[in-house]
């Protein structure tokens, strides 16, 4: 199986990319000497545009937007090393490869977002990486520096600012969502340990007869000792339980083949680091209530986040399978929930208390003249934009 998966398009090493001409996101054709700053090839929509303006901006390059928005060219900068290593939206600075063009190429999926752990948990509403990447640099995030994400979701945040050297104190309200979170940052501490309990957890799967391989499934993870171990092999079974429920797939075999997928994974955030030289900046994920901070005052250096779309998705209805299998009860968890308790105009303004009770800590807690970014999306509820 290992030999299937080392055939993936986003496996490919950077020494090949020249066969990948025909996936867009890695074109590697020849260009012009003369162009100094080369975006990537998905970059397409304004805000994209906007946001790589930004990016040379405050990270002090002079440049001339040139081609009908399309081209940059390089006036003056001081360091193209720093541009090299930070940098989301570009891949080539005089001609060589940003580290995040190099990063991308680490993906185990059909889609450019989902490269290294990423993809791992089908959780929707995810932010886009390469957005998060460009933000973190905007708001002037150094490396050794903090950034907290009060609703970190699927972990998009942890995982860009840990490749940039960025410390990230991750938030959620839903523990589902600090597993998954946890998983995609603390899992390549402990991949050796992982394959140490892989065979163990495998023969599990033998025991099909009358669904006995789940019992004994469950009883084998909890038996692992370390706890970073342990939740990877927790995500595993939800994405396979998440697959059956969602796709109506064999849980064995999903279970089976996502474990192979996860490994190889984290294998390439642990290859990427290496090769890039990265230091990685240190996570700290946990169950908490963004009305009810548990940080001190002004100890923060930036903020990026995204609040619950809950008006528009119920989290706590959408990841019932997880969750129950994890086993919470829905009832009681749905109360601690912002924006999914009450009905009509009382949902709406128990949303808008919860979110005014959240911006006043996140601005607790942000030190002086630094930057907080809030994402909102449109959602239309009760027939109207709110």
């Amino acid at each position: 199986m290992t030999d299937g998966i080392e055939n993936f398009k986003g496996k490919r090493m950077l020494e090949r990319a020249e066969e990948l001409d025909a996936f867009w996101a890695y074109s590697t054709e020849q260009l012009p000497e003369d162009k100094q700053l080369v975006l990537l090839d998905n970059v397409q929509f304004i805000y994209e545009l906007a946001l790589a303006q930004l990016e040379l901006q405050f990270l002090g390059v002079r440049f001339e937007v040139t081609n009908g928005l399309r081209e940059f060219r390089l006036i003056e900068t001081q360091d193209e090393e720093k541009l090299r290593k930070k940098l989301a939206y570009f891949k080539l600075i005089k001609g060589k490869y940003t580290d995040y063009f190099r990063i991308i190429q680490k993906n185990r999926t059909r889609s450019v977002n989902q490269y290294l752990t990423h993809w791992i948990y089908p959780y929707k509403g995810k932010f886009h990486p390469q957005m998060i990447r460009a933000l973190l640099n905007i708001i002037g995030l150094e490396q050794g520096d903090t950034v907290l994400d009060p609703f970190i979701g699927s972990g998009t945040t942890a995982v860009e600012a840990q490749l940039l050297g960025i410390n990230c104190v991750g938030i959620d309200i839903s523990p589902l969502c600090v597993l998954q979170s946890k998983v995609k940052v603390e899992a390549i501490d402990v991949l050796q340990e992982i394959m140490e309990w892989k065979e163990e957890i495998t023969n599990r799967m033998g025991l099909t007869l009358f669904n006995l391989e789940n019992k004994s499934l469950d009883e084998t993870i909890e038996s692992i000792p370390d706890e970073k171990m342990k939740d990877f092999y927790k995500i595993a079974k939800l994405v396979a339980i998440s697959d059956e429920a969602r796709r109506g797939r064999d849980f064995s075999k999903a279970f089976l083949k996502n474990l192979e997928l996860m490994i190889a994974s984290v294998k390439d955030y642990i290859d990427i680091k290496k090769e890039l030289n990265l230091y990685l900046g240190k996570m700290d994920i946990k169950v908490g209530d963004s009305r009810r901070l548990p940080l001190e005052t002004e100890s923060i250096d930036g903020i990026i986040t995204s609040p619950p779309y809950s008006i528009a998705l119920d989290y706590v209805a959408n990841d019932a399978h997880a969750l129950k299998a994890l086993g919470y009860g829905l009832a009681e968890i749905r109360e601690e929930f912002i924006g999914v308790r009450g009905k009509g105009q009382v949902k709406i303004n128990l949303y808008n208390e919860d979110m005014k009770k959240s911006l006043k800590e996140m601005f607790r807690v942000l030190k002086p003249n630094k930057y907080a970014v809030i994402v909102i999306g449109n959602a239309t509820y009760l027939g109207g934009m709110q």
